[in-house]
């Protein structure tokens, strides 16, 4: 539903199928912490083929992002390095305007990094069994994770270009969007971490 509603939506069709995608996968992620909160807290610990399963599961999991951040680095570079004839053998292509690099985008790098930093002291307090100031900077990392989508957001609305716009709006919206989505994503996820720290 997700796939199809997302497609019918960039062809400015109807847009109840992404709802419905995004409502299953919402009770779908719901679901699946529910499951593994009570099987490794109220329940007990993991049994060890659980255990394995959730480690593989991550390895694999990293090893899949590795791969998909290495397509879109290799569409940039295969791009940018021997420019085609048809975007006029120059890049950026020409009338193409790219954001100034010591702007939004230094801004939400130094956001990333101090968002590392603070969920770092946050797993170290965790660890030391000090929750007081687990819960401050994991409010810290969260924060700062809307903020980047937020500037995100604000960069995408400054751009004299669009994903339709040559090669460069493509490897631009895709990449910038898939790493915006994981920092989404990952921004939910530690906030179902801070949840389960408060209780």
């Amino acid at each position: 539903f997700l796939t199809t509603g997302l497609s019918s939506w960039f062809h400015n069709y109807e847009n109840k199928l992404i709802f419905i995608g995004f409502m299953l996968m919402i009770l779908t992620m719901i679901q699946w912490w529910r499951d593994i909160i009570r099987e490794s807290t109220f329940q007990g610990f993991h049994t060890s083929k659980v255990y394995n399963g959730l480690r593989w599961g991550m390895m694999l999991f990293i090893i899949s992002e590795v791969c998909f951040f290495f397509a879109f680095f290799w569409a940039y570079f295969h791009s940018s390095l021997a420019p085609n004839m048809d975007i006029g053998s120059c890049w950026p292509p020409i009338y193409i305007f790219p954001l100034n690099p010591f702007q939004i985008p230094l801004l939400n790098t130094a956001i990333l990094l101090a968002s590392g930093v603070s969920v770092t002291w946050a797993h170290h307090s965790l660890m030391n069994n000090n929750l007081n100031p687990a819960i401050q900077s994991m409010i810290i990392t969260i924060t700062l994770g809307f903020y980047f989508t937020i500037l995100q957001m604000m960069e995408y609305m400054e751009t004299s270009f669009s994903i339709s716009d040559s090669i460069y709006g493509s490897t631009f919206f895709v990449a910038t969007g898939f790493h915006g989505l994981h920092v989404i994503i990952g921004s939910t996820f530690l906030l179902m971490c801070l949840m389960r720290i408060m209780m």
